[in-house]
């Protein structure tokens, strides 16, 4: 289970970059399943030949930015639909992840007869893999980049790419650089996503070339999963909830296999049935209903709409009702006119400007 539990977290920071996405900028980037082989290859191939693993993780991000910047400017400057522009720097990624690493995988175990160094080498010689040393390790860096997402959502531009996700339209009448706020958050999306390829390839030992397909699911289920747990009502909680979701995402397929419920081949069966429940569970009112009172984090109370009376409308049979205008004497109209303005009030505004006391 610990295992799961690490896997889970590994994969938290690519739930993390389909968040930025996915729920921040309203953009379907399916570069997803590519950036992440590309930094697992990138990583694995400069670790294989001698590279520092720290440095070699930093590349994955990097590329993955890289991956997330190519996709970002066939939307923005060439015009290309989002989803069509990520499915084809993913199609083209594949071609790019196999020059990388020069074949479809690439092994981290050993090199020439020596071992070759990663940074889960020290957990390993220390026999802590699988363990909750290992995991308390995984929960620090998980943490530290909800608190960076938090952090970066809650800054002007952060705020900035909320407002180009909810209303592009909006954001760019009122001088917002909706392209510029595309780029960033498709840069830093990816380079999650790089990222957490560059650590699981260290993880597993090895990076192959179809390791990413299908990854999209994954965090979709993660997001989905995670928001149905914690809601979306604070931004903090709905980041640390993309984590939580990918461990619980994990577990599931965990447990299934446990069981005997499922087979291994059977993972991208559970994904899209976990990731359906997921979508019912958040869109019943039934359910969030009762969710939202068994959570101590609860939603909003959203008001009941408001009657035609509150709303001003006139009544169906009466007179009119109308208020007194604090700029006129009622003592100056004579009787006929004080009628009059009361069925018109427009009236007694032209009156009394006619007498110059406005």
């Amino acid at each position: 289970m610990l295992a799961a539990v690490e896997q889970g977290l590994i994969f938290s920071l690519l739930a993390l970059g389909v968040f930025l996405t996915y729920r921040i900028l309203n953009f379907a980037d399916l570069t997803v399943d590519g950036s992440f082989t590309t930094g697992a290859g990138t990583a694995a191939i400069l670790i294989y030949n001698g590279c520092n693993p720290y440095l070699a993780t930093a590349a994955g991000f990097a590329v993955g930015a890289v991956a997330g910047l190519i996709t970002a400017l066939l939307h923005t400057k060439l015009r290309i639909d989002p989803l069509l522009a990520s499915i084809l720097t993913m199609i083209g990624l594949y071609s790019i992840n196999l020059r990388i690493m020069g074949g479809p995988n690439v092994g981290l175990n050993m090199r020439s007869g020596q071992l070759i160094e990663t940074v889960f080498t020290p957990l390993k010689q220390a026999k802590l893999m699988s363990s909750w040393q290992t995991a308390t390790i995984l929960t620090a860096v998980a943490l530290a980049f909800t608190a960076g997402i938090v952090w970066f959502l809650a800054t002007n531009f952060g705020l900035a790419t909320q407002a180009t996700g909810d209303n592009p339209q909006m954001a760019l009448a009122g001088g917002i650089s909706t392209d510029w706020t595309k780029i960033v958050t498709l840069m830093i999306s990816n380079g999650l996503v790089g990222l957490s390829g560059a650590i699981y390839a260290q993880f597993q030992g090895y990076a192959d070339v179809q390791m990413g397909i299908g990854l999209i699911l994954v965090g979709l289920a993660s997001v989905i999963v995670g928001n149905a747990i914690l809601g979306t009502r604070y931004m903090a909680l709905a980041v640390l909830g993309v984590v939580v979701g990918s461990v619980v995402y994990r577990l599931v397929l965990y447990y299934a296999i446990y069981w005997e419920i499922a087979e291994a081949g059977d993972m991208k069966l559970i994904s899209a049935v976990l990731v359906v429940i997921a979508l019912v569970i958040s869109q019943s009112e039934t359910v969030r209903g009762l969710m939202n009172k068994l959570s101590p984090f609860k939603s909003p109370v959203v008001p009941e709409p408001l009657t035609a009376p509150e709303l001003g409308a006139e009544p169906a049979e009466g007179p009119t009702p109308v208020d007194p205008d604090p700029f006129l004497d009622q003592g100056d109209l004579m009787e006929g006119d004080r009628e009059e303005a009361g069925a018109r009030p427009g009236l007694r505004r032209r009156r009394h400007d006619q007498d110059g006391e406005v």
